[in-house]
């Protein structure tokens, strides 16, 4: 690496940073100014409910920095459909398989997040699913769950992107972020074939004119030695005995970026 940012040292392959502060690393981030920030998660954990998630990290302490430089921020939750309310609960009771693996706090760090963005001036906002959209999931049977992702990914695309072609748009606004917030599954600017109707990733850098920034926010002690960690580019290259003291950053070759907090028990 040609020079490294104030107050970073290199860590090792993929352009790994490490900072003294999640916050230097976030500033960092900002730095490649982007018009599209997607900003992806590992959903809180119900056996790890006594270590902050990376959705109270973010609300806490990075997205303060925000202020003055994003209007809009778009979280992963799908707003009730009050025209089919039968639906919406049937649907919701079809990812109880998933949701209670979650941590009980986690929806409700979604809405928490929101109302701190809203006193920052940054304006917050569900996804919105049609009737039909819901009775689609509904429909999936025994595996609602990819038909939702793809619908998230659908709705992210269409609703970011008229907030940026919105005639209501505020002028002062033109420069100033998108932001979303949601599952790692979505952002991804490069997805694999089989996880490529998950991800808004490719949409919506293309609708940025390639100013799109996918960060991922990851807590350690919710990562696992499973397969599915294994197989992110960078998992080999973390050390958590090694590194959790510090924030680690890689920059990865599709430019996007995975930020890990550093250990809570360290």
């Amino acid at each position: 690496m040609a020079s490294l940012p104030a107050g970073a040292t290199a860590c090792g392959p993929l352009r790994c940073l490490h900072f003294e502060t999640p916050e230097d690393a976030f500033r960092f981030v900002l730095s490649f100014q982007p018009l599209i920030l997607a900003i992806g998660e590992s959903h809180a954990k119900k056996d790890k409910a006594a270590v902050a998630s990376a959705a109270k990290r973010f609300t806490d302490t990075l997205l303060p920095f925000l202020k003055d430089k994003a209007s809009d921020l778009v979280v992963e939750l799908m707003a009730p459909n009050p025209s089919c309310k039968k639906t919406t609960q049937q649907v919701k009771k079809s990812h109880e398989v998933v949701t209670q693996q979650q941590a009980p706090t986690a929806q409700n760090e979604y809405v928490l997040m929101g109302e701190r963005a809203r006193t920052l001036g940054v304006v917050p906002d569900l996804l919105r699913p049609s009737c039909e959209d819901l009775s689609a999931i509904q429909r999936a049977g025994d595996d609602p769950i990819a038909v939702t992702l793809s619908t998230i990914a659908r709705l992210t695309i269409a609703h970011v992107e008229k907030l940026l072609r919105s005639a209501s748009r505020k002028p002062e606004d033109a420069d100033k972020m998108i932001v979303t917030y949601g599952g790692a599954l979505h952002n991804d600017p490069s997805p694999s074939e089989d996880r490529a109707l998950w991800s808004f990733g490719p949409d919506l850098s293309r609708i940025s004119n390639g100013h799109y920034v996918a960060l991922d926010l990851f807590v350690p002690e919710y990562m696992d030695d499973t397969e599915s960690w294994r197989a992110l580019p960078w998992f080999a290259h973390y050390d958590a005995d090694r590194m959790g003291e510090k924030t680690t950053l890689f920059h990865l070759d599709d430019g996007s970026f995975v930020l890990i907090f550093p250990r809570s028990d360290l």
